[in-house]
């Protein structure tokens, strides 16, 4: 079965250094790993107690991240993080937590023989979904401790059906898995890994960490004014139509931004096009404009949504009409209600904070308005949505502990 597995990971690779001549992102996954095993033998040379964090890409940084911070703080370590999106790496390769950062060499059994005699590492965190067996097999072959966290385990996963059971074998070889939830775990158990340990989410501690940071954007409080405002954030196509369609029904009261996942030039012309019955402006332009004068602000740049969710009254998060819905716990932070599309079923937090009521999972843009009049006709609903989002904050908080106190007990 390995042969026939990295038989498919070659196949996928070329696959992909096909796909370069036409696509940026795959160009820059190709070329991005030429020579990753020469900058590894020059970073890596002389250093001691490294400690390997792999991640998918941007979303899995930060939720290893307060791992990462704690390690740097209360250990001696060589920091190396790996991606494997260029979506990731090409926002994180100049951070400066990390000591060293790199593509991931692609899944084969010689890069993987070729990576760890090079690192070195002590201990090996992959961030969530990142099963690569024969960084596996090499990993439990040296004897050397890896652990999987903030993992989900469901029903339907692969590695319960009956042509998963190599890639269950494999997973036996974990030192443990930190998961998020008591299904997870039993789920595991019933298939006989027993290294499983409940400690819950790390995006928790994270989006925590980044509310509790003292800092003031200032062309917000000024595009902002005197009214409310809704930010929407990563945004695809379908969430930003459905915006165009509730924005007329608020304007009045509430002024928009839209942070969406793409910042291509092509899809800002797009977003403004659908709204060009209001004014409209770009983080891009603001230095040439007053900020108070718009009732749309797009952020054509990364970075600053994580902060801007503390001045909205109302925050949307896009993707869960098509690709997968992003981060939430960004905005429920900062206690104020969320809205998403409806194909939420596979994130746990979101379910939560529905069956709660204080998140809401809609499909039309009536829906968001009629819930938005409540809380105006309402405030003490509001208000309660508010607390809500702060108790189950609070209340999901510690992971990163629960992890490091295990693993270095």
């Amino acid at each position: 079965m390995r042969f026939f597995y990295s038989l498919f990971i070659l196949f996928y690779t070329l696959l992909i250094r096909t796909a370069a001549i036409f696509s940026k992102k795959a160009k820059l996954w190709s070329s991005g790993r030429k020579n990753v095993f020469t900058i590894l033998e020059e970073k890596c040379k002389g250093k001691n107690n490294v400690i390997w964090f792999h991640c998918a890409s941007l979303g899995e940084f930060e939720q290893g991240k307060p791992l990462m911070e704690k390690l740097k703080k209360t250990q001696n370590i060589t920091l190396l993080i790996t991606f494997f999106s260029p979506s990731g790496f090409e926002i994180k390769k100049n951070d400066t937590l990390a000591d060293i950062i790199t593509y991931l060499p692609v899944d084969t059994l010689k890069n993987a023989k070729k990576f760890i005699k090079i690192v070195k590492p002590q201990k090996v965190f992959f961030v969530k979904y990142e099963f690569w067996y024969n960084y596996i097999y090499e990993l439990s072959k040296t004897h050397i401790p890896f652990y999987y966290v903030s993992v989900i385990f469901r029903v339907n996963h692969y590695f319960f059906k009956n042509y998963g059971k190599w890639f269950l074998k494999q997973l036996q070889k974990c030192s443990c898995f930190f998961v998020q939830n008591e299904f997870s775990k039993k789920r595991l158990q019933q298939y006989g890994i027993q290294k499983v340990e409940v400690t819950g989410d790390t995006r928790f501690d994270r989006v925590h960490e980044i509310a509790q940071q003292f800092y003031s954007l200032d062309f917000i409080t000024f595009f902002k004014n005197d009214k409310k405002m809704l930010v929407a954030g990563s945004t695809w196509t379908p969430d930003e139509k459905l915006l165009s369609d509730l924005f007329p029904k608020i304007y009045s009261k509430y002024k928009l931004v839209i942070a969406p996942h793409i910042i291509e030039k092509s899809h800002i012309e797009q977003i403004k096009k659908i709204f060009s019955a209001f004014s409209v402006v770009c983080y891009s332009e603001i230095q040439e404009k007053n900020l108070t004068d718009f009732e749309i602000l797009i952020m054509d740049t990364i970075g600053l949504l994580s902060k801007i969710y503390k001045y909205a009254d109302i925050s949307y998060i896009g993707g869960a009409f098509k690709t997968g819905l992003h981060n939430i716990l960004e905005a429920t932070v900062f206690e104020k209600p969320v809205f998403f599309g409806p194909h939420y079923q596979k994130f746990n937090e979101a379910i939560a904070l529905v069956n709660n009521g204080a998140a809401f999972s809609i499909t039309h843009a009536d829906a968001i308005a009629q819930t938005i009049l409540t809380f105006e006709n309402e405030p003490t609903t509001y208000h309660k949505i508010c607390q809500i989002c702060k108790n189950y904050i609070a209340q999901n908080l510690g992971a990163t502990d629960k992890i490091l106190n295990y693993v270095y007990s």
